[in-house]
């Protein structure tokens, strides 16, 4: 079944789709309330492939299984340019279906990358098997170079602090 499961770029017409995903991860792993504008703002152009893109597995009666939205931009300090993750989510009723979804993901990242010849920023911001998580990168990306902290806040709280 893995053969049968590929990445393929997002277009425009994965709009709606894509929103409902970045809805799912925002709801599952945001550590604050979402707007969906920004979310939009993010998207909207990744699937213009406008200075990024969107890497999506497309299941039967075209559902998104998951995706992978890749901007281009720069560190803070530097204007040379970086490919940036900004989120990698595969949806709940697709992670115990076997095709390995988040390495595929991981691995178009790294295609990505090189054929633009410019650095990957990725990692794990996540309260939920992260552990797990960690180890499917350090199985794609090698050693990690750093890691992330959350005072005051954990990633699914906002929704549970909403209710």
């Amino acid at each position: 079944m893995s053969e049968g499961l590929n990445v393929r770029i997002g277009t425009p017409n994965d709009v709606h789709a894509m929103m409902d995903l970045a809805m799912s991860a925002c709801n599952e792993n945001g550590f604050v309330a979402p707007n969906p504008e920004k979310l939009l703002q993010q998207i909207w152009p990744a699937l213009n492939q406008n200075e990024g893109l969107v890497g999506i597995i497309q299941g039967e009666n075209s559902v998104l299984e998951g995706a992978i939205l890749l901007r281009i931009g720069s560190m803070w300090y530097s204007d040379e340019e970086v490919l940036e993750e900004k989120a990698i989510f595969i949806h709940p009723n697709f992670r115990s279906a076997k095709g390995g979804r988040a390495r595929k993901l991981c691995e178009f990242s790294k295609q990505v990358s090189d054929s633009l010849g410019i650095p990957l920023v990725i990692g794990v911001l996540s309260n939920h098997r992260t552990e797990a998580k960690i180890r499917l990168y350090e199985r794609q990306f090698g050693k990690p170079s750093g890691a992330f902290f959350l005072y005051n806040a954990t990633t699914g709280g906002w929704k549970e602090a909403a209710e």
